[in-house]
């Protein structure tokens, strides 16, 4: 259908893109047609996205979602093919971040304007502009005052062949988006979740109301950048909202970089344990992030006796807000006593008489955007039926390699270094882990063959050059020690080496867990259908932390056999 109507504009030779992947994501955009334009003779690039539509409606109180009969809730096609282009713009190198080679469209070539006469509420721009079948000429026109009947292959091959820029990254950008403006650019599903949140707590703020909202999502699905924005949004609005998790490191380093220009910006940023007294109902919004943390009470050994009331902390957390808001992955629970689950929350909700809304989220951000490898790391370790495969690739970028011993994993990473990506090693907790050395220095506890290197610091603060624990995945000297995953669980960085220890073996046709080779206390202490699951879901995560490639060894030889028959690439 759209060549007919590039046959008919006579726009024959500009070259089209079909199913262009947006880097580092599994997001495709339907065409990008590739040319020049016809004024200035640059570069330009037109996105389509093609809607079979015949009928939708915006969602009340929103201009930007829209309501499918039968098919629940979609972004805008006009919004989402501007976030298309910007996001291209962000991150493809021969684009050189100028917005102005790129236009975009949204063409529901199946409906009329009657069809979908709400969805033209919405502003246009160059970079977002509606067309329905029935404006199939204005269309044709469209394109051509963006494209001349140049041939556009060498400009497509620039596409094709970019650069991609190192990502925008989590922490870096924290400070800027709580303080200042919108940051992240959200795609999809991501900004459908965003604009949910809004809209109900827009509708609780209304109505006097009460909602308890669950986002969902894998390694890499967007879910700490949609709690950001919407921390970022709500506070801007002058609105009571915090962020919490169960993560010290990840609370920590977003109190660092969101509040080294404005200290006061730390506080908003809690920990789950710390709404034990929390007023009912006294904060507007409750984000609580890496929600799989959740334990069964906030009270420890150092709370007052006065405070142990028994209520479950995730009462505690629904109680404290009008709108609290989960954001999960079920396959990152790693501990024993971790109960943060959708069926956990949906639970204590219906409690208190209340209703969850989950919202899913299917995008995949990390991981170079591959869900081939992210379905290829659950095979591999039993989380998802089939058993382990072979690593073919896929149709991103995603580099997985295997390693002989760590020195050559270290060296590969290291080049990675150099070449300006952030990298880290990290392994399972299978090593001695002593106190750093009075007067500097770090001891070299994880020790394999000749290979000596100490654990991340142990203290909160920076040691001998070491940074402090929280700071282990985001400070450049974080390197030079190994993580685990309680240092790198949250976190992302461009390339990703991992041990696997003895703490899981291979053994002829299924994995074995061995609790007596783990140093980890917390988890050894459960059963051992306990420590099975949280050893392979701490895999999971040290697996799911690069977003552009993972190097793999174990110290085992039969789990190296295995891998060695499954990923063919060395480093």
């Amino acid at each position: 259908m759209l060549s007919a109507d590039l046959v008919e504009a006579r726009l024959e030779k500009v070259e089209a893109l079909v199913e262009y992947q947006l880097p580092l994501t599994s997001k495709r955009a339907d065409v990008i047609l590739c040319g020049t334009h016809p004024r200035t003779g640059e570069s330009s690039y037109v996105v389509i996205e093609l809607k079979q539509w015949s009928r939708a409606h915006l969602l009340e109180d929103s201009d930007t979602i829209v309501q499918l009969d039968g098919a629940g809730e979609r972004l805008h096609p006009v919004e989402q093919v501007r976030r298309y282009c910007t996001y291209i713009s962000d991150f493809v190198a021969s684009v050189g971040g100028d917005v102005d080679h790129l236009s975009g469209a949204a063409y529901l070539h199946n409906a009329t304007d009657l069809d979908v006469s709400d969805l033209w509420e919405l502003r246009e721009d160059e970079q977002g502009r509606l067309f329905t079948g029935q404006r199939r000429g204005e269309f044709l026109e469209f394109l051509q005052t963006k494209l001349s009947d140049a041939p556009g292959v060498s400009v497509a091959d620039d596409l094709l062949s970019s650069a991609i820029r190192p990502s925008k990254q989590l922490m870096a950008l924290a400070a800027d988006e709580v303080q200042r403006r919108e940051q992240f650019v959200l795609l999809d599903e991501q900004q459908v979740a965003y604009s949910l949140v809004i809209r109900a707590v827009e509708r609780a703020h209304r109505l006097n109301a009460k909602e308890v909202l669950v986002i969902s999502g894998g390694p890499g699905s967007g879910k700490s950048v949609i709690a950001l924005s919407v921390l970022g949004e709500l506070s801007r609005r002058g609105m009571t909202a915090l962020h919490a998790t169960g993560s010290s490191a990840f609370t920590q380093t977003l109190r660092r970089v969101a509040g080294a220009r404005a200290p006061r910006v730390r506080s908003l940023f809690k920990y789950f344990n710390q709404f034990i007294t929390a007023q009912p109902n006294g904060i507007d919004v409750l984000i609580c992030d890496e929600a799989h943390r959740l334990r069964e009470t906030s009270a420890n050994r150092y709370t007052k006796a006065t405070e142990r009331t028994g209520k479950l902390q995730v009462t505690e957390l629904i109680d404290a807000a009008r709108v609290p808001v989960f954001l999960l992955d079920e396959h990152q629970v790693v501990r024993p006593g971790e109960i943060g689950t959708v069926d956990d929350i949906r639970d204590a909700a219906r409690a208190q008489g209340l209703e969850t809304r989950v919202i899913s989220l299917d995008g995949q951000f990390r991981c170079g955007g591959s869900r081939a490898y992210e379905q290829w790391v659950l095979r591999l370790l039993g989380l998802e039926s089939g058993g382990p495969t072979a690593w073919e690739g896929d149709e991103t970028t995603f580099d997985l390699r295997l390693a002989d011993a760590p020195s050559p994993m270290e060296d590969h990473l290291r080049e990675m270094l150099g070449e300006g990506y952030g990298a880290r090693i990290a392994a399972g907790y299978c090593w001695e882990w002593s106190d750093p050395i009075k007067g500097g220095g770090l001891v070299p506890d994880v020790k394999i063959g000749d290979w000596h290197r100490p654990w991340n610091n142990r203290k909160p603060t920076s040691h001998g050059g070491a940074p402090g624990t929280p700071f282990w995945a985001t400070d450049p000297a974080g390197f030079e020690q190994v993580g685990c995953i309680y240092t790198a669980q949250g976190f992302e960085y461009d390339y990703s080496g991992v041990i696997l220890g003895p703490d899981l073996v291979w053994r002829g046709d299924h994995w074995v867990a061995q609790p007596d080779r783990s140093r980890d206390t917390a988890v050894k202490r459960g059963s051992y259908e306990e420590f099975d699951r949280a050893v392979r879901n701490a895999y999971k995560v040290l697996l799911t932390r690069g977003m552009r490639g993972t190097i793999v060894y174990s110290t085992d030889p039969e789990t190296q056999a295995l891998l060695e028959s499954l990923i063919p690439e060395r480093a």
